[in-house]
């Protein structure tokens, strides 16, 4: 086999009319650049950023399966991955114990309505138990003070 040189490179196509820079009597024109010293008059003053929520303590207890937290907003359950929230002004009360085996936390809330919700959260070890009923007992305290 022989080998032939490289064909010899095509010359380039024919510039494509419409396209490339425009011609020197359209090209733009530097155009004088305004930058005001202050916002407009109109515009409306930025607000501050708002917290998301009121800060103040919280108390959460968590297990496998269920969570209960305590909050400026409220009380909230989670069991198995449904979330149910309570807010402070559709609570009547807020009740908790151990379980009657002492290995888990049981909160209560009863709604103004009357309906009772209750979720249970296992506490692993079991001295974390007396650890969350202090917090609970200083959250609900500060949040409902009179009960």
């Amino acid at each position: 086999m022989t080998e032939q040189p490289p064909p010899p490179p095509s010359p380039p196509p024919p510039p494509v009319p419409g396209f490339g820079p425009p011609p020197p009597q359209y090209a733009p024109q530097s155009a004088p650049h305004y930058a005001p010293a202050q916002p407009p008059p109109y515009a409306a003053p930025v607000p501050p950023p708002q917290p998301a929520s009121p800060v103040g303590p919280d108390f959460l207890a968590v297990d496998k399966r269920n969570a209960v937290v305590v909050d400026a907003s409220g009380v909230a359950f989670e069991m198995s991955g449904l979330t149910i929230e309570f807010h402070w002004p559709e609570i009547r009360s807020v009740h908790y114990k151990a379980s009657p085996d002492g290995k888990a936390l049981m909160v209560a809330v009863i709604h103004l309505d009357g309906r009772f919700y209750e979720c249970a959260v296992e506490a692993r070890p079991r001295p974390r138990l007396q650890e969350w009923f202090a917090q609970l007992a200083w959250v609900l305290g500060h949040y409902r003070p009179m009960g």
